[in-house]
């Protein structure tokens, strides 16, 4: 697709954007002169990144990539929250997809790198780059070791999300089956700077890619309105013994809650238990998924219903806690006939009545 898109292109894509867009594809011939199956993929991109990115979403001037790049792609507040950790002058994002971790970083790096292997996908996002007036940063089309291995740069730090999908498209998360290898591409990132952050699926265990991995100082979770997202790993020479684990879950309404722990401090928390007092408390899922199970109640001074629950209780409330509070009404035994008249629906009113009413 030629972009700037022409007025009358463009037009039809706001005029359609909250189509379906199985439906536009249907109704092509009634455009002759537009490229409709280009256009209905723009809108298809756009629809999906409402959520993630809607500055993006909104902006008329933008050029949108598969639906697929879109999906792949960071949100706006988890780019955000990355490009807070990053610091320096010179940052490479090698594996920089539809480029809105590089757009973040540039916020705080004077020089950035965006590589990306796919050069159609290289040329979309230089031209979205000038239109959101973005100028620190280089655009290379070329693959991550490659550009390691000509450029004669060093970096304050490396990013890196590895593509996780294979050829089939089927969705994977183990390091060395992801592209590039990070594991294989280790030694090399190290070379080229001493701080490289490497995003993993959420699915990979954190035991196993700490073990894997090695040289990881700090990592941490990152859950988006209590969906984990994305687990970071902040890599160097010099490994950390036992890594600090940060949590955070941003919230949408632009707040987020943090807890910290590592293995040490997870092992020594004593739990105390407690039947349900006035308040339930329901650790978030970056705390859980970082291996918070105990030393989130003795941080908060909670106390555990159950050996085998993650939730908590306690007469007084915390309102800093990480995670969901709830206010207790009542308790009942786990029997059907003492949880019936508590759990039964009121009934609605038959037809008959309402008609009645309305008349």
């Amino acid at each position: 697709m030629d972009f700037p898109l022409p007025d009358a292109a463009r037009q039809y894509v706001a005029d359609h954007l909250h189509h379906d867009p199985a439906q536009l594809a249907l109704q092509a011939r009634r455009f002759p002169g537009l490229p409709v199956p280009d256009l209905v993929r723009q809108i298809q991109a756009r629809q999906k990144a409402r959520t993630k990115i809607p500055a993006w979403a909104d902006n008329p001037d933008l050029i949108f990539p598969s639906a697929v790049s879109v999906e792949q792609a960071s949100s706006a507040r988890a780019a955000a929250f990355k490009a807070s950790l990053v610091s320096g002058q010179r940052l490479a994002d090698l594996t920089g997809g539809f480029g809105v971790d590089a757009t973040y970083f540039a916020t705080r790096i004077p020089e950035v790198h965006y590589v990306e292997r796919d050069a159609k996908l290289v040329a979309v996002v230089e031209y979205n780059l000038a239109q959101l007036g973005i100028h620190n940063v280089q655009c290379h089309a070329s693959e991550a070791v490659n550009f390691l291995k000509n450029t004669p740069d060093t970096f304050d730090w490396i990013y890196l999300d590895p593509a996780r999908r294979d050829t089939a498209a089927r969705k994977i998360f183990r390091l060395q089956d992801c592209e590039p290898d990070v594991l294989r591409l280790l030694p090399l990132l190290l070379h080229k700077s001493r701080r490289v952050l490497l995003k993993t699926s959420p699915m990979l265990d954190i035991e196993q890619a700490l073990s894997e991995l090695r040289q990881v100082r700090r990592l941490w979770v990152v859950a988006v309105d209590n969906e984990c997202k994305e687990v970071l790993y902040e890599l160097g020479p010099e490994a950390a013994i036992d890594p600090e684990r940060f949590t955070v879950n941003l919230l949408r309404n632009g707040e987020q809650q943090e807890f910290r722990l590592n293995k040490a401090r997870e092992a020594r928390a004593i739990p105390r238990y407690a039947e349900p007092q006035q308040y339930l408390y329901e650790p978030n899922v970056a705390v859980l998924k970082a291996g918070g199970f105990k030393s989130i109640g003795t941080a908060f001074e909670l106390l555990k219903l159950h050996q085998h629950s993650h939730l908590y209780t306690a007469d007084t409330l915390r309102p800093d806690f990480p995670g969901r509070i709830f206010r207790i009404r009542a308790t009942e035994r786990y029997d059907r006939d003492a949880l019936l008249p508590t759990l039964a629906p009121r009934r609605a009113p038959t037809s008959q009545h309402a008609t009645s009413r309305t008349q």
